[in-house]
C-alpha cells in the first residue's frame, strides 16, 4: 500500500468536500469497539476495488474514494502542499498511528 501522510494542518470538512465534488465517497462510521473490524474491512475494500481510502483526525469514519480522479493530486493541488507538508509510507500502520496519535492531519491510502 502506498499512503499519502498529511502533516499540514488542513481543515477536515474542506479536505472532504473537495474530495466529494471530485469523486464518489462510501462513508464507514466506526467507535471504539469496532474500529478495528471496520479498519480490516475498509483497506480490504480499498486492495480489492482499487479505490482510494481515507482517514482524517478527530472523524470517526473511513472514506472510500473511487477512482475517478487521483484524489492524491487533487488534494495537494488544492491544498497548496509541498514535499515538506506531507510523506509517502508503504507501511500498512503507519497512516493510521500517525493520525490516531495527533502526528499527522489526514492520510490518503491507495494499493
Amino acid at each position: 500500500m502506498l499512503t499519502l501522510i498529511i502533516k499540514k494542518w488542513v481543515e477536515p470538512y474542506k479536505l472532504l468536500e473537495t474530495v466529494k465534488e471530485n469523486a464518489e465517497v462510501e462513508e464507514i462510521t466506526f467507535d471504539g469497539s469496532n474500529k478495528s473490524i471496520l479498519k480490516n474491512h475498509f483497506l480490504k475494500q480499498i486492495k480489492e476495488t482499487k479505490c482510494f481510502g481515507l482517514y482524517m483526525k478527530n472523524v470517526n469514519k473511513f472514506y472510500l474514494v473511487d477512482t475517478a480522479s487521483n484524489v492524491k493530486e487533487l488534494v495537494t493541488k488544492e491544498f497548496n502542499l509541498t514535499e515538506n507538508d506531507y510523506e509517502i509510507s508503504d507501511d500498512d500502520n503507519k497512516p493510521f498511528d500517525v493520525i490516531d496519535s495527533g502526528e499527522a492531519e489526514a492520510s490518503i491510502l491507495s494499493y
